[in-house]
């Protein structure tokens, strides 16, 4: 390992998530380019490098930097060239010189200990020599800070932002408890802090401790979907996790509670319910706001009939009764719930219910959960749809957290804010989540008409709760399911089996469909082979779809059939390596230019920009969710970056540091799938966990096909799973918060 001493002259590129930095460097008379990470070292500092030069094969010759030191300007050129060179603000080459000429070799002494004496230079006042000396003097603080932090894995950005929160105090949080980083941190989780109370020698039964692993485990139960989790299952979780006793972690829940830090509810036979505080708060003011929208209004019933007797010759459509219902209902009520299975004819309904509304003179707002369900809703009524983040202006994310993965958004449409329109028609409801709902409710003025739809078959939402169900299940306000299946509908295999398998009926698998297809398969290998050949060869000109529209879909993660395993082979066949695709590899991945990817997390703070013409920019906006697809179109190994464009031609440039967030997406999760529709469905199907492999999940999967969905293996599997009606248990507790704004 070598060692080089010089000075900053450039910084040429900074990834200020995680410190790493390109920079040149002076070092006797040479300009050297050094990589590593910089959090926070500025032009004009000296620097002490241990590491070893490389062979760049585009930018030649460069020093990997292994540690650094920052050294204090030892001569009276150094010092000139540090306060010259635009680190300090206020402090320009000029002014720099003269500082120096004044007090030579005592300059940074006098800076530090005397800094009032700055003001004995021309152009210098006391309140200015107190600003240049508070930044030197911060700089130092936050560099030595930083230093320790690393020392307990806390780099760059993270440990700018502790810094940031807790500044010289820092050393004394970290020594006497380290929780604290991640109860005020966001991106700091329990384990993080855990780890680091390891090493300085906290005791595993401290008060400290046992919060933040009962706060982690509530986390852990939203990551899985959960708003509350029973108090016996939190306190078993929890002494699996801490190794102590359950009478010491009920007592931290009790001292959590009266700390206002979590709620606790008794259910309707007497099970203790433990909230995190934010999600009980996010059900109570849901329930309320809802039965505030839920007016009635006066509407003449001739008129109304007439209208969508009318609508109905113009569209050359006839609605069924319970359509017909529904479109009243709407008319109706301040809040209407509209649900069935797919051919039951709910884009006929909601298409009627906006006629009569445009000819009420009012303006209509249709949102989705997910950018593709919000363009198959375009597409299908003919109006706009945005996505609800979109409708609703993301802004950014107010908290995040690593253990759980879960995070919320901020956003510039809120009750100081609201929607400026009068109905507002949300589809594919079984996917938003409690704090999406929260969000969208805040934004809506009182007044306005919110009419939900979706299918309660579907499997539920990502995020914690289990909105459409409890509302249904609350049974406090109008809803229509529509049932009938239309003859058109009717004529797709696709439609007629899901609702059988939604039945628990065994479907016939005989391969005289035009739509529906089950290719038997006894062993692993064997069906992916036929899968390859299905995706790369027959469904593109089967369906007239690219190959990267065609979208294999699997219940599970793991395994021989599971998502990771499936998208490292798919990957070798469909975008096998190339010299004229540029690769970037790390950990266990490798993504390719030409790969199709998802973004696997919520992220708030991503910009995006659609391009036009000659490259320039039309339209620039923030925020990539769970379940956003899209092609990695550039990686680019001098900034470290690679490119993803998603739907609607939206492009994200995303840090090497930031690829965490992405994954390849030749096949999904079902789950990943929701709100969703693909020209063909490939599906896997072989024995796995029980609680995957259920009726839920194949309705779902199902679904999602338009035009053809063939399943791959073992038969007696397939019907295993339509006689499987078992799902994993989500606690909630959205139906009781309605139930009791009511009592109230």
């Amino acid at each position: 390992m070598e060692e080089i001493i010089g000075y900053v002259e450039n910084i040429i590129f900074r990834n200020t998530d995680n410190g790493y930095t390109v920079l040149d460097l002076v070092a006797d008379e040479e300009l050297i380019t050094c990589t590593g990470l910089f959090p926070v070292i500025g032009e004009g500092e000296n620097l002490r490098l241990k590491g070893d030069y490389t062979e760049h094969p585009t930018y030649g010759r460069q020093f990997k930097v292994a540690s650094y030191e920052v050294e204090a300007p030892a001569d009276e050129l150094s010092m000139e060239r540090y306060l010259g060179s635009g680190a300090i603000k206020g402090i320009g080459p000029k002014l720099a010189a003269r500082i120096v000429k004044k007090f030579g070799a005592d300059t940074f002494n006098i800076i530090e200990i005397e800094p009032e004496r700055l003001a004995e230079v021309k152009g210098i006042s006391i309140t200015k020599a107190m600003e240049i000396s508070d930044q030197i003097v911060g700089a130092k603080d936050i560099r030595n800070a930083i230093i320790f932090l690393d020392k307990y894995g806390l780099h760059g950005n993270k440990a700018i932002k502790i810094f940031n929160r807790f500044g010289n105090e820092i050393y004394n949080v970290i020594k006497s408890n380290p929780y604290k980083l991640a109860d005020e941190i966001s991106g700091i989780g329990f384990r993080t802090a855990d780890e680091i109370a390891s090493q300085v020698g906290i005791k595993v039964d401290s008060e400290f401790r046992i919060k933040g692993g009962i706060q982690y485990i509530l986390g852990q139960g939203a990551g899985m979907g959960h708003t509350y989790l029973p108090i016996d299952t939190l306190t078993k979780m929890s002494q699996d996790l801490l190794g102590v006793d359950a009478d010491s972690i009920d007592a931290q829940i009790m001292n959590l509670a009266m700390d206002n830090r979590i709620i606790i509810k008794k259910d309707s036979e007497g099970v203790r319910q433990v909230y995190s505080k934010s999600f009980y708060r996010m059900e109570e003011s849901i329930a309320g706001m809802l039965r505030e929208l839920d007016v009635k209004y006066k509407v003449d019933e001739n008129d109304l009939s007439d209208t969508i007797r009318r609508i109905e010759m113009q569209e050359n459509i006839e609605l069924d009764d319970l359509q017909k219902n529904a479109v009243i209902a709407a008319a109706k009520r301040g809040f209407f719930v509209l649900t069935g299975g797919p051919g039951t004819g709910k884009t006929t309904t909601i298409t009627t219910m906006i006629k009569l509304f445009e000819e009420q003179g009012y303006n209509i707002f249709l949102g989705a959960p997910t950018g593709r369900a919000a363009k198959r809703m375009s597409e299908a009524t003919g109006y706009e749809a945005r996505t609800i983040h979109r409708m609703l202006e993301v802004a950014g994310n107010i908290s995040d957290d690593d253990d759980s993965n879960t995070s919320f958004a901020r956003f510039e449409r809120n009750e100081d804010n609201p929607l400026e329109c009068d109905v507002i028609i949300i589809d594919e409801m079984s996917m938003v989540d409690v704090s999406l709902m929260y969000s969208l409710l805040k934004a809506i003025a009182p007044g306005t008409r919110l009419i939900l739809v979706g299918d309660e078959h579907q499997l539920p939402s990502v995020g914690p709760g289990n909105v459409l169900k409890d509302i249904l299940a609350s049974d406090k306000f109008t809803s229509v399911t529509l049932k009938k299946i239309f003859r058109q509908a009717q004529e797709s295999d696709i439609v007629m089996n899901a609702h059988k398998i939604h039945q628990g009926e065994h479907v016939t698998l005989d391969n005289k469909s035009k739509d529906f297809f089950f290719l038997k398969r006894a062993d692993a290998d064997t069906i992916i082979n036929v899968m390859l050949t299905l995706v790369r060869d027959k469904m593109p000109k089967y369906v007239d779809a690219g190959i990267s529209e065609i979208q294999v879909l699997t219940p599970t993660r793991k395994g021989l059939i599971g998502v990771e395993r499936l998208n490292t082979i798919l990957q070798q066949f469909l975008n096998p390596p190339s010299k004229e695709k540029k690769e970037w590899s790390g950990d266990t991945r490798i993504f390719r230019e030409g790969d199709k990817v998802m973004q696997i997390r919520n992220d708030y703070q991503l910009e995006w920009e659609v391009t036009g013409n000659y490259n320039i920019t039309v339209e620039k906006g923030v925020g990539v969710f769970n379940g956003d697809v899209g092609i990695i179109k550039d990686i680019n190994d001098w900034a470290k970056t690679i490119t993803v464009e998603y739907e609607e031609g939206k492009r994200v440039v995303y840090p090497f540091a930031n690829l965490d967030e992405l994954e390849l997406a030749y096949a999904i999760t079902i789950h990943k799938s929701q709100g969703s529709e693909y020209p063909a469905v490939v599906m896997p199907i072989m024995e796995g966990p029980k609680m995957l492999m259920n009726r839920n999940i194949l309705y779902t999967a199902i679904t999602r096909a338009k035009k053809c969905v063939t399943m791959v293996g073992d038969a007696d599997v397939f019907y295993s799973m339509v006689d499987n009606t078992s799902q994993a248990r989500r606690y909630s507790g959205l139906k009781s918060r309605i139930e009791e704004a009511f009592i109230e």
